[in-house]
């Protein structure tokens, strides 16, 4: 007979063979299948890489490095967005730049967005690897713009490394931003949750001819997408078996990514804290006096598709109620093939607003405040019927104006099933 000791070990050894195949990644990010070709697409090119510490292949190696020690590519420098390479420098402040791997590190969150004509003279490539959250204002989205418009403008091709959607490939929520306001945190005409990867994201700046600044003559670059091995557009990413990476300083988990989706707008106005100062930012809403109770009884839950809420208390480190106990709620998400965040955060500002009418009045707002909130918005509407007793119905409306006809768009651009 086996003895306890010997049981217990082949019990282990067991679990960990099954635990070992079921940590590895059903999805193959785009780094992992350029590398597995040989970079064959890249070959002898001298190539600037777009990308931060979230671009990673599926077992967790920089694709910076990846390149920098590839003998196939010349890896000759590294251009990032906000936040920086490593995601730690918080939101809006400029990135300088840096060195790694032995190559120089170019920023574009400074006063150059763009990479010029002069620095993309000396590459025969660009490529493009970083993890977006699925959100139209997280600037990542409007860096890669950037990046494509300037490879138009100086006639570089451009590689995508695809990855999944944070969100989901099929969740699609919010209103398309209107012609005319675009910004930095809202780059081009999709909605606020655009349920699309980077590079269907590319393809569809790239084909619709978005990257010109005169709708007349439109501006393309030669793009090229490697896609995914191993993607549905069912997954969330849990399904993806991949590892998460902080994106920034405010998105350390994807259930941090979610809550954004959920919470980042209503956080632009400053009148209610939304968890910044937590280890679970975006995750919760409070104020000193917020009565949650009151506040659930006029809530319109028809859109809380997988969002989990609980009533807490919490003490931010920084920014608004710094030091001082905020009576709130937490949210938390489970998968949800209907999970629209962006609907369900304007039903709880809605619920908010019957219960507290005297936050939403426009002399608690600071001007670049509400500018801000208009462009995250896409639109001067939400704000303007928010703070003047529109009746909810017609906000909701608002709030997904658009949403049909970019359904129709967006099919063309779709690369997985």
């Amino acid at each position: 007979m086996y003895s306890f000791t010997k049981i217990f070990a082949l019990i282990f050894v067991i679990l960990s063979s099954f635990l070992s195949v079921n940590l590895q990644s059903q999805v193959k990010n785009g780094i992992d299948v350029l590398e597995s070709n040989n970079f064959a697409e890249l070959s002898g090119m001298k190539v600037f890489l777009f990308t931060n510490s979230t671009g990673r292949a599926s077992d967790g190696r920089l694709t910076a490095e990846i390149l920098a020690t590839s003998d196939d590519v010349d890896l000759i420098g590294i251009l990032t967005p906000e936040h920086g390479f490593f995601t730690s420098v918080p939101a809006g402040v400029k990135v300088d730049n840096d060195n790694l791997f032995g190559v120089p590190v170019y920023s574009l969150y400074s006063d150059i967005k763009k990479p010029g004509n002069s620095l993309l003279a000396k590459c025969d490539a660009i490529v493009a690897d970083i993890q977006d959250i699925g959100v139209r204002s997280y600037t990542y989205i409007s860096s890669l713009f950037r990046v494509l418009q300037a490879a138009a403008e100086n006639g570089k091709p451009v590689y995508v490394l695809d990855r999944p959607n944070p969100l989901g490939g099929n969740n699609i929520d919010g209103n398309v931003l209107e012609a005319g306001m675009e910004s930095f945190v809202g780059i081009a005409r999709i909605p606020y949750i655009h349920g699309l990867t980077i590079g269907e994201l590319a393809t569809m700046f790239n084909g619709e001819g978005w990257l010109s600044d005169n709708s007349e003559i439109p501006l393309k670059c030669e793009l090229n997408i490697i896609k995914m091995s191993g993607y549905k557009r069912s997954m969330v990413w849990e399904d993806t078996g991949l590892m998460w990476y902080p994106t920034s300083p405010n998105v350390p988990t994807v259930n941090t990514a979610r809550g954004l989706a959920m919470l980042g707008i209503f956080g632009e106005l400053g009148i209610i804290s939304i968890g910044i100062g937590t280890t679970t930012p975006f995750q919760l809403i409070g104020s000193l006096d917020f009565d949650w109770s009151e506040v659930k009884s006029n809530i319109d839950f028809s859109d809380f598709y997988g969002i989990h809420i609980t009533e807490t208390r919490y003490n931010p480190q920084f920014a608004m109620h710094n030091g001082k106990t905020v009576k709130g709620v937490f949210f938390n998400f489970y998968k949800n093939k209907d999970f629209k965040p962006y609907s369900a955060g304007f039903r709880l500002m809605l619920g908010i607003r019957s219960v507290y009418p005297d936050l939403f009045n426009p002399a608690n707002v600071k001007s670049n405040s509400k500018s801000m909130f208009c462009k995250v918005t896409g639109t001067n509407d939400i704000y303007n019927a928010l703070f003047n007793n529109v009746p909810d119905d017609n906000i909701v409306q608002i709030i997904s104006r658009g949403l049909d006809d970019f359904k129709i768009l967006r099919a063309k651009y779709l690369l997985y099933e």
